[in-house]
C-alpha cells in the first residue's frame, strides 16, 4: 500500500453522519487524517474558501495532495481504490460484477432512503430541521424492515465480509434513535451494528441524546 505523504485531512461536521462514513474508513484502512471542523451552523460551508473545495457547500470534503474531493461515498470509492492493500485488495471495493453492483446499489441506498428516513428524522430532532418527519421516520422504518431481512441470512451486506457498503450504511442507522426511529424490533441490524463496531480500527461518531417520549 502506498501511504499518503502527509496526513489526509478531512472537512467535517462531528455530528455529519456522511463525514463520519468518511472518518470511519480513514480509521478502519489505518490511514493518518486530520480532522477539521466545519461550523455549519455558522454557516463557514458557505464560504468562498469552502465553495472552492465543494461548490455544492457540503461536508465531507477531503484534501490528499493534490487532489481535493468531496460527497461521502465518492471519497469512500476513491479511498479503497487508492490505498487497498495486498491484504484488502477487492475487500473494501470488489471488482467481482455482481459483488460490485451489489456495492453500489447499497451505496444508492445510503444516498437515498438512509438519508431521507433515519437521516432526515434524527435532523428534525438533533438540530430542529424543518422536514416531514411523520414520512422521513415511516422510510426509516420501510428501510430497516428490508435491511433487517436481508441481514438474516449474512454477516455483511455484501459478501463474506465488510465492504464500503457497510461503511456507508453503518452511522445514520446506529444513530437513528436519535431521531425517535427505535432499532429494538430488528435484531439482524442490531447484530450486524455491533460486528462493524468489532471491526479494528472502528471509531464512533459523537452521540446526541434520544427524544425523550412523548
Amino acid at each position: 500500500m502506498t501511504s499518503p505523504a502527509s496526513p489526509i485531512r478531512l472537512y467535517r461536521h462531528p455530528l455529519s453522519g456522511h463525514a463520519h462514513r468518511v472518518e470511519l474508513f480513514l480509521s478502519l484502512l489505518q490511514l493518518p487524517y486530520e480532522l477539521i471542523d466545519v461550523d455549519l451552523l455558522k454557516g463557514a460551508h458557505k464560504t468562498p474558501e469552502f465553495l472552492r473545495k465543494n461548490p455544492f457547500g457540503q461536508v465531507p470534503v477531503i484534501e490528499d495532495g493534490d487532489v481535493t474531493l468531496a460527497d461521502s461515498n465518492a471519497i469512500l470509492v476513491y479511498l479503497a481504490a487508492r490505498y487497498e492493500t495486498r491484504e484488502t485488495a477487492e475487500r473494501w471495493l470488489p471488482r467481482d460484477p455482481v459483488a460490485a453492483a451489489e456495492v453500489q446499489r447499497w451505496l444508492s441506498v445510503a444516498a437515498g432512503q438512509l438519508v431521507s428516513g433515519p437521516g432526515i428524522a434524527r435532523l428534525t430532532k438533533v438540530i430542529g430541521l424543518e422536514a416531514d418527519y411523520e414520512r422521513a421516520v415511516s422510510t426509516a422504518a420501510q428501510l430497516f424492515a428490508v435491511l433487517d431481512q436481508h441481514l438474516a441470512a449474512r454477516r455483511f451486506l455484501v459478501g463474506d465480509g465488510p465492504t464500503i457498503a457497510d461503511v456507508a450504511m453503518y452511522t445514520y442507522t446506529a444513530h437513528a434513535p436519535e431521531g425517535g426511529v427505535p432499532l429494538d424490533p430488528y435484531g439482524h441490524v442490531r447484530a450486524w451494528l455491533a460486528r462493524v463496531e468489532d471491526l479494528p480500527g472502528f471509531v464512533p461518531m459523537k452521540r446526541t441524546p434520544p427524544p425523550a417520549a412523548a
